[in-house]
C-alpha cells in the first residue's frame, strides 16, 4: 500500500504541467514578443563603471512597462512560488520568489512600488505582486526608473543576516558580482531564453 502511495505521488510530482506567463499585463501573457526592453535592457550587457560600482555584465532584463498606465501597472511572478524576500526602500524595491517547478529557481523583481504581498506568500501568475513606479515616484527617484529589473536565477540568493532596518529581507541576488560571462552563465539565465522555452 505505501508503496502504490509513493509511486502515485511520485507520478503526480513528474507530470505537472507548470504554468508559466510574462511578467507584464498584455493581451497575451504566453509570448516573448510582448515584452519590451529599455535600450540598454538586454541580458549580458556590459555596463560601464559608475561611482562606487565596478563594471560588470546585465544580469536581468529592464522590461517596460506595457502601456501608457502610470498609475497602477500591475507586475506579476511568471510562476507559482513562494515570496522568500521582501525590500522596500524607495526605488530599489525588490522581491525574490522561490520557485520549484521541473527544477529549483528564483526570480526577482526590482525597482518596484506598491508591494501588494507578504513574505511567506504563494503566489502564482494571476497574483498581482507589485506595481511599476507611478508618475509621482519617477518623480522624486528618477525617470531612469521607468521600468523593473527581472532575473532568473539558477542557483540560491545570498543568504542575508537580518537587518531591523530591513527586516524583510532575507537573501539579496548576484545583480553586481558578475564580472565575466563566466560568472553570468553560473549564476543566471537568460530571461527571455528560458521563458520561451516554457511558455505555451
Amino acid at each position: 500500500m505505501k508503496t502504490g502511495l509513493l509511486l502515485l505521488l511520485f507520478f503526480f510530482s513528474t507530470n505537472v504541467a507548470y504554468e508559466y506567463n510574462i511578467p507584464v499585463k498584455t493581451t497575451d501573457r504566453s509570448s516573448i514578443n510582448n515584452i519590451e526592453l529599455t535600450e540598454i535592457g538586454e541580458f549580458g550587457l556590459l555596463r560601464k563603471e559608475r561611482p562606487g560600482i565596478p563594471a560588470h555584465f546585465h544580469t536581468g532584463i529592464d522590461i517596460k512597462r506595457p502601456n501608457r498606465n502610470y498609475h497602477s501597472e500591475s507586475i506579476y511572478p511568471i510562476s507559482e512560488g513562494i515570496v522568500i524576500s521582501k525590500r522596500q526602500d524607495g526605488p530599489y524595491a525588490q522581491l525574490i520568489i522561490e520557485h520549484e517547478n521541473e527544477h529549483k529557481f528564483w526570480t526577482v523583481y526590482e525597482h518596484i512600488a506598491g508591494i501588494e504581498v507578504n513574505l511567506y506568500d504563494y503566489v502564482s501568475p494571476e497574483t498581482p505582486i507589485a506595481r511599476f513606479m507611478n508618475e509621482n515616484e519617477l518623480n522624486r527617484y528618477g525617470w531612469q526608473f521607468d521600468h523593473f529589473h527581472f532575473e532568473i536565477l539558477k542557483v540560491q540568493p545570498i543568504k542575508l543576516k537580518r537587518d531591523h532596518s530591513k527586516p524583510e529581507r532575507l537573501f539579496a541576488s548576484y545583480t553586481l558580482a558578475c564580472y565575466t560571462i563566466d560568472d553570468l552563465n553560473k549564476y543566471f539565465y537568460n530571461p527571455l531564453e528560458f521563458l520561451d522555452k516554457r511558455l505555451n
